[in-house]
């Protein structure tokens, strides 16, 4: 085994090798998953037409390199051609024996933010989902007690009065749909874990969303064949994809737009805790619209219980899909910008056992 190239495929962050003329001559696995690009596609390419930086980075870049000194970069925007920027830490330093070269790390703070308080967030919604869960089941009986009074009420009253009975009605019955879902979300099972052909579940995702709510709505496949089966619920997998094309569809609107599923293979994911365990999250699902965009308000709080940026929104749908990913050892995150969300989706692979036993119980 070339021990060198083990070390730099198993690096957990994007790293670049630049040569002397700023072209990019290496790139690891996670340098690949970053920019959405295979290595092959992007070496001899200059890098600053590959990776955007939104700060004047070239003079200092080319100083570091004549000077033999490195460079770090703390709280910059960085992206590429196909994702959008993401808040990094840039590390960039001469390659010793490589007159010229460079090496430049990427470190993006997303993830490290959003593991730092995941567990805190974990807290915090089950104590509020606790609390609705609580109220849901004390206020249902009292609205169903005003939903038949203004019932009664409308059999004896003029024809001009029956607006007001029928708004009492109409939001009683609505109010009573959203401590359904409340309740919904706190009694959803434990994953049913079983190897999951998950282009069979997007498929089906699929069907169902051009069928309704996503009818004026492309969706287009972009589907990695060769995919192995995830492990987990499918029928919690699909209810995950729905709800992300149902939420695509309406922030579209009547007008349409596109949506892209796409899956790869990322082999160098991993999803390690704070206490040193981890595994591995190879298989990848990007559901990607080209609507308006989350609002930037609560773009770094949309998977929290009741935050929503529609008007009249319940902010359960993504605080569901997350507690399900949550569940099934999983990681979901989101990128937007006016024109592109991507919603990515890392799970894991089936072990090889449960795949046997799936083979030899069919």
């Amino acid at each position: 085994m070339n021990s060198d190239a083990s070390i730099w495929n198993s690096l957990p962050v994007p790293a670049f090798i630049i040569d002397e003329q700023d072209r990019i001559s290496d790139v690891n696995a996670a340098g690949e998953g970053f920019l959405n690009a295979s290595r092959k596609s992007v070496i001899g390419h200059p890098v600053w037409d590959q990776i955007a930086v939104d700060a004047p980075l070239e003079e200092a870049f080319e100083r570091a390199r004549w000077q033999g000194t490195p460079l770090f970069v703390n709280d910059v925007d960085v992206g590429s051609g196909s994702r959008a920027p993401l808040q990094c830490a840039l590390q960039i330093a001469p390659l010793v024996g490589h007159p010229g070269s460079m090496i430049m790390i990427i470190s993006p703070r997303e993830l490290a933010g959003r593991m730092t308080r995941g567990n805190t967030v974990k807290s915090a919604a089950q104590s509020a989902i606790g609390m609705a869960e609580m109220l849901a089941h004390e206020i249902k009986n009292p609205l169903a007690g005003i939903t038949g009074a203004a019932q009664l009420l409308s059999m004896n009253i003029p024809p001009q009065d029956l607006e007001l009975t029928d708004l009492i009605v109409a939001e009683s019955r609505r109010i009573v749909k959203l401590l359904e879902q409340v309740e919904q979300f706190g009694n959803l099972q434990k994953p049913d874990f079983k190897p999951v052909n998950i282009h069979d579940v997007l498929d089906r995702a699929r069907r169902s969303a051009l069928l309704g709510f996503g009818a004026d709505m492309t969706i287009i496949e972009d589907y990695d064949p060769s995919l192995p089966l995830a492990y987990g619920d499918p029928d919690q997998f699909l209810q995950v994809v729905l709800n992300l094309l149902k939420n695509a569809s309406e922030a579209a609107g009547p007008q349409g737009g596109t949506i892209r599923l796409r899956t790869y293979f990322e082999h160098s994911f991993r999803l390690r805790r704070s206490d040193g365990s981890g595994h591995s999250l190879p298989l990848q699902i990007e559901i990607i619209d080209d609507g308006p965009g989350l609002p930037e308000d609560i773009r770094g709080d949309i998977f929290d219980p009741f935050v929503s940026g529609r008007e009249n929104g319940t902010g359960l749908g993504l605080a569901l899909v997350s507690k399900i990913i949550s569940d099934h050892d999983g990681w979901i995150s989101a990128e937007s910008v006016p024109g592109r969300t991507v919603f990515e989706l890392s799970l894991r692979r089936a072990p090889r056992d449960a795949i046997e036993d799936k083979k030899e119980s069919t």
